[in-house]
C-alpha cells in the first residue's frame, strides 16, 4: 500500500486517539492534520476532570508545541479555528470502563468512530506493578470493550513495543502473543491470577499501615519479580505483552493491528528534522554527541543498534 492510499483512507474518517499528549501521540495528531486535512474528526481522550481541563491540556501540551509550527504557518490566523473544527478533546481515562464518559457521549461516539488508535501507556521500565497493570493491561481491556460497542469501527490500532520479545536473540518472528503465553519454558500466565495477586498485595500493605514510600517500593519489586518469573526483563514490557494478549483475546469483528516500535527518538524529516521532547532512554547520548560534549561512546562493534536519529546543524565530532 502506497502513502497516497493511506492518506486517502483517512478522508472523512472519525478517529479516536488515546495517549495524544505523549510524544508519539503528538506526532500522529500533527501528521494526520497536515497530510489529510479532510479527516472528519479526531477525538482525543485526555485525562482531565472535565472538558474545560481537557481543552486546556490540548492547547498547552499538544497544539502549542513546536511540532505544530508548519500547520500554524499554513493556516495562519485560522489555525485555532481549524483545530477546533477537527479536534474534539474528551475528558476521560482508559483505566475506567467506557473511559468514564457519560452515556450521551458514549452513544454518540459509538456511532461515529471509524478507527481507534490506542497509544496510551506507562513506559516506565520500573513502574510499580499495580500502576503499570492498570494502564497497560486493564486499559487495553477497556479499549477493546469500547471498540466492540462501535458500530462502524473498521480498525483498532494498538501501540505496543518491540521489547515484548524480552531478551531473546537471533531472528524473532512477528507473531501475536496467545493468552497465557510466556517467554520462560514451563510457566503459564493467568492474567486473572495477576489481578488477584495485586489486590492481595494492596490489602496486606494497607493492613500493615505501610507508608507510601514502602508501598511504592513493594509494588515495584513485585512487578519485577513477576516479570522475571515469566521471562521478561522488566515490568513495562511484561505488562505490554499482557496488553497484547488482551487485544487478541477480546477482539471483535473489526481488524486489530498491533505495532511494536523500538526506541523512538526524534523526527527524521517531517514536519522538520530533529524534533524531540524531553530526554528519555538513549536521548542523553545523542544530545551529548550533538553538543560535542560526548566525543565517543564505548560499545561492542559486533552488535547492531536499531536506533536512527537525526540532528541538524551539527558539526563533526573529532
Amino acid at each position: 500500500m502506497d502513502a497516497d492510499s493511506v492518506v486517502g483512507y483517512f478522508r472523512n474518517k472519525s478517529i479516536l486517539i488515546t495517549g495524544s499528549t505523549g510524544f508519539l501521540g503528538k506526532v500522529l495528531v500533527e501528521k494526520i492534520l497536515r497530510v489529510q486535512p479532510d479527516v472528519k474528526k479526531l477525538f482525543l481522550l485526555i485525562r482531565a476532570p472535565n472538558v474545560e481541563s481537557a481543552k486546556l491540556r490540548l492547547q498547552t501540551e499538544v497544539t502549542a508545541k513546536e511540532i505544530f509550527q508548519l500547520l500554524k504557518k499554513k493556516h495562519g490566523v485560522g489555525f485555532e479555528n481549524f483545530i477546533e473544527e477537527k479536534i474534539c478533546p474528551l475528558a476521560g481515562d482508559i483505566m475506567h470502563e467506557d473511559f468514564g464518559l457519560d452515556s450521551a457521549q458514549l452513544r454518540a461516539l459509538c456511532k461515529d468512530i471509524d478507527i481507534i488508535v490506542n497509544g496510551a501507556a506507562t513506559t516506565n521500565f520500573s513502574e510499580r506493578y499495580d500502576a503499570a497493570f492498570d494502564v497497560n493491561v486493564l486499559g487495553a481491556k477497556n479499549v477493546c470493550a469500547f471498540a466492540n460497542k462501535c458500530t462502524k469501527l473498521k480498525m483498532l490500532l494498538h501501540v505496543s513495543t518491540a521489547y515484548v520479545a524480552g531478551e531473546q536473540e537471533g531472528l524473532i518472528p512477528e507473531k501475536p502473543f496467545l493468552m497465557g503465553e510466556t517467554l520462560r519454558v514451563g510457566t503459564h500466565l493467568d492474567i486473572e491470577s495477576e489481578i488477584n495477586l495485586i489486590k492481595e498485595a494492596r490489602r496486606e500493605l494497607r493492613a500493615n499501615c505501610s507508608t507510601e514510600k514502602a508501598e511504592k517500593k513493594t509494588m515495584k519489586e513485585l512487578g519485577l519479580k513477576r516479570a522475571r518469573h515469566f521471562g521478561w526483563p522488566n515490568t513495562y514490557v511484561f505488562t505490554k505483552a499482557m496488553g497484547e494478549m488482551i487485544m487478541g483475546h477480546l477482539r471483535g469483528r473489526f481488524l486489530v493491528v498491533i505495532i511494536r516500535p523500538s526506541i523512538i527518538t526524534s523526527t527524521l524529516k517531517e514536519p522538520f528534522p530533529g524534533w524531540m521532547e524531553g530526554i528519555r532512554t538513549i536521548d542523553s547520548v545523542m544530545i551529548g554527541y550533538a553538543k560535542q560534549i560526548l566525543p565517543f561512546f564505548i560499545g561492542d562493534l559486533d552488535l547492531i543498534i536499531d536506533v536512527v536519529s537525526s540532528f541538524t546543524n551539527r558539526k563533526p565530532v573529532e
